[in-house]
């Protein structure tokens, strides 16, 4: 065979693997699509019970075809706190099972050399399961509307890629047969450390052991692969699969990288337990098929056999793995959790990013985290009116607000990261309504700090407002604080109920704006009040009413979310509610009226 011909067959492969990657990539978004990340909110939801955990990762990567994917999660998810050390050992050892579906599928393709098979399984070969599989995939895309539906075809059309690049692959490598070279690689890969060896490079060249067993089985075409060589190869590309989840916890918490370390040991030990025990029946007993070429099936059912075997052994030594990582990751390098602040807030994993309906997730929880500090800020700012300031809560109150503005940063930053995430409709909605939730919660923060700046400058003037404008001062910001408390309660509940009650509470905030703003006129007019003071009242109320314009803003998003249409504008939502007659809304402006009368 002349040099040409052997280049013009490594193109035919490598293109044929690049359909494969393509199609396998493909199929593994249609699928995280369409999980629309219950997945991953059953992974957070994991206990200890291993059996569970395990169970469950098998679930998940074999739902989105890729066990790189579920590892990087899996670490992000460490890493941001939701998911514990100890439960996520189970996840990972299930997803070295999870990840063998990719090449029983495969297997399909030994039907193609069997020429004694009927019609209808000669539909199942991939020569015309690939077309058949591409065009109803094709026409779901195209003819669907929803998001659903479209992600489906999204996924057949990515298996019947994985298929094609499947089957260019192994009808190009099947001349190479004929070379003594390429016969005698293989047998040199007999060797149980060569194979591993080789097996672990490619897998961490793809990162991914799905295409690098599926490249193996396109080889088994050849008809010269043996079990002896590809046994350790399959050995190996279990333990190349653990770069991925590596790479991934480079600059993460210590509790991160002893998971990615966990997946290490726990491929590693496993693949030479196995070894051990292979080659020890090999050396007494023998295998009768050790020399005889292997097919797709072949690879497929000790891909799947492995993993399980190994996973079996080691469930009841998964404290033994979690001891092991935390000897490798010490508690001395302790440098998880450096935020600086001295609360709780949700790390933003760009881990998740993965995933972008478990990003969004955390994203949420990190604005929710903004609009309860806000509130927090917004209680404080009423000690100091009520007779308790002191410079301690004053700092306190700065420092909340400074991670209020730092917290915005950080979720900006994230959300564009997100954008640039194949989304469905419905996630980029919400991303939209993320962006808009988080500046509003921020400009709440700010004006609450307006507040307490009054509180600041009252003090140092030692100035006091008269027992009236006090009292009328308390009347409001109790509304305030109830429709803060209402606006982050409907954003973390997501309930359209409690963002419906919003606006006649806010309505009745605009109200006593108006009603306090002429009274203090008055006072200031018939000089019971001083011009210092009057101009701080005044200044309050203006913060106070701003503060519920933006609660008000909140729950037209909340609203506009459940509805899955793109936000509404306020101003027609006010307009529509006011017109509309509705006797529920008429009925809570009036509720909010009595309890807040002056």
């Amino acid at each position: 065979m002349s040099g040409s011909e052997i280049l013009l067959i490594a193109i035919k492969a490598f293109g044929g693997v690049a359909l494969f990657i393509y199609g396998m990539l493909m199929l593994s978004r249609g699928l995280e699509k369409i999980s629309g990340g219950r997945m991953e909110k059953i992974l957070s939801g994991l206990t200890s019970n291993v059996f569970k955990s395990v169970m469950l990762g098998a679930v998940v990567t074999a739902a989105v075809q890729s066990s790189g994917a579920t590892t990087v999660i899996i670490v992000g998810m460490v890493n941001a706190g939701i998911l514990k050390l100890s439960s996520a050992i189970g996840v990972i050892m299930g997803a070295n099972i999870g990840t063998t579906i990719t090449g029983q599928i495969l297997r399909l393709g030994d039907l193609e050399n069997n020429a004694n098979v009927g019609v209808v399984m000669k539909l199942l070969t991939p020569t015309y399961l690939a077309p058949m599989i591409a065009i109803t995939g094709l026409l779901v895309y195209m003819l669907s509307k929803s998001d659903i539906k479209k992600n489906l075809g999204e996924s057949l059309v990515g298996l019947g890629i994985l298929f094609t690049g499947m089957l260019t692959m192994s009808s190009s490598v099947k001349p190479l047969s004929e070379l003594e070279a390429f016969k005698e690689l293989f047998a040199t890969l007999s060797n149980p450390v060569l194979g591993i060896i080789a097996g672990a490079l490619v897998t961490a060249l793809l990162q991914s052991s799905s295409a690098s067993v599926g490249i193996l089985q396109a080889i088994s075409a050849t008809g010269i692969l043996k079990f002896s060589a590809a046994f350790p190869i399959i050995m190996g590309q279990n333990i190349g699969t653990c770069v991925t989840s590596i790479i991934s916890a480079v600059g993460a918490n210590k509790n991160a990288k002893r998971a990615a370390v966990v997946h290490l040991y726990f491929n590693v030990i496993g693949t030479i337990a196995f070894l051990i025990v292979v080659y020890s029946i090999k050396a007494l007993v023998g295998f009768p098929f050790w020399d005889d070429p292997v097919d797709m099936s072949g690879i497929a059912n000790f891909h799947t056999l492995f993993n399980v075997v190994v996973t079996i052994c080691f469930l009841p030594f998964t404290k033994l793995l979690e001891t092991l990582a935390t000897i490798t990751i010490r508690d001395a390098e302790k440098k998880d959790g450096e935020t600086g602040e001295s609360f709780d807030i949700p790390v933003l994993e760009d881990r998740l990013l993965y995933s972008p309906s478990l990003a969004i997730q955390q994203a949420n929880k990190t604005v929710i985290a903004m609009g309860r500090m806000a509130l927090q800020n917004f209680t404080g700012m009423r000690r100091l009116f009520d007779g308790d300031y002191s410079e301690k809560l004053i700092a306190k109150l700065k420092d909340n607000e400074e991670a209020i503005d730092r917290m915005e940063d950080r979720l900006n930053a994230y959300l564009v990261k997100l954008t640039e995430c194949e989304m469905t409709d419905y996630e980029n909605r919400r991303v939209t309504e993320l962006l808009h939730l988080t500046s509003e919660f921020e400009r709440i923060g700010d004006y609450a700090m307006n507040l307490i700046e009054n509180a600041e400058k009252l003090h140092n003037l030692d100035i006091v407002f008269s027992e009236s404008a006090l009292r009328e001062l308390s009347v409001i910001s109790d509304a305030v604080q109830e429709i803060i408390e209402m606006a982050v309660k409907s954003v973390e509940d997501n309930d359209t109920k409690l963002a419906f009650k919003i606006e006649p509470l806010e309505e009745t905030v605009d109200y006593l704006n108006e009603t306090l703003k002429s009274r203090h006129i008055e006072r200031l007019k018939n000089g019971e009040c001083i011009i210092e003071s009057g101009v701080n009242f005044l200044d309050q109320l203006i913060n106070l009413e701003r503060i519920s314009d933006h609660c008000s803003n909140i729950a037209v998003y909340v609203i506009s979310s459940q509805k899955n249409r793109s936000i509404v504008n306020r101003h027609e939502y006010i307009q529509e509610r006011h017109e509309s007659g509705d006797e529920a809304y008429l009925k809570l402006t009036e509720e909010y009226m009595a309890k807040y009368s002056l």
